[in-house]
């Protein structure tokens, strides 16, 4: 199917079964009542896990309007965030998601501002979920990104490289970046193997540090091309 009939698309939801493609109560309100939708006009449908096809509005429901596709598998890049105050954190996974990261991490780091307590951590990362469940639907991605559990700075991956002033490491050799929260890395955060990356000379806030930090790892690899070594983010 053309590239254009997908992109002329009222808008993308995930769905459960392709075949039988039903929308959820919130999704389906959103389509008529917001988007405002008329009967014939054509929807995205996808199962998040990179299938796709085009669906028709029907007064009853979606009627499917054309065999299924897939798309090949993101890069498998990886951003760890502290989470933020309000909906700060939010606002970055969304904007994150957009720019096509493949897996994100809610980090515990000294200085965080949110303490990730057991019942506190399972609601951000239920929220970073939702989140990015709405954009990736906006940006019109068919792969959600991976939300993983919250993870303490000791057991990232030594891989992960840390956004920090007058880092070395280029950004087209990086697959996954933390960043740190509102009050920075407390000295020896990391320690002294962990590589590190500039995101510039000014002090960013966080939520644009992430940003910045998924703008350079996501344009990375579309320079660079995939990894020398198969493997996923980390």
């Amino acid at each position: 199917m053309s590239d254009a009939r997908r992109r002329d698309a009222v808008a993308q939801f995930f769905v459960g079964d392709l075949a039988r493609p039903v929308l959820a109560d919130a999704d389906d309100h959103h389509l008529r009542r917001v988007l405002r939708a008329r009967e014939g006009e054509e929807v995205v449908v996808s199962d998040g896990e990179g299938r796709w096809a085009l669906a028709y509005v029907r007064a009853g429901g979606l009627e499917p309007a054309s065999e299924v596709a897939a798309d090949p598998a993101p890069a498998p890049t990886a951003l760890y965030l502290a989470p933020l105050k309000g909906d700060r954190s939010e606002w970055a996974v969304a904007k994150a998601t957009e720019l096509g990261v493949a897996r994100l991490v809610p980090l515990v780091a000294a200085r965080g501002v949110v303490r990730l307590s057991e019942d506190v951590a399972a609601r951000v990362r239920q929220r970073w979920v939702r989140v990015a469940r709405e954009a990736a639907a906006q940006a019109r991605r068919t792969h959600l990104p991976a939300i993983g559990p919250a993870t303490p700075v000791e057991d990232v991956p030594l891989e992960v490289v840390v956004a920090d002033f007058d880092g070395p490491a280029p950004w087209s050799e990086i697959t996954a970046v933390a960043v740190g929260p509102e009050g920075g890395w407390a000295p020896g955060e990391w320690g002294p193997q962990r590589r590190r990356a500039s995101l510039g000379e000014g002090v960013l806030r966080a939520e644009t540090a992430a940003v910045a930090a998924a703008t350079l790892v996501t344009l990375g690899r579309r320079v660079a091309g995939p990894p020398a070594t198969p493997g996923s983010a980390p």
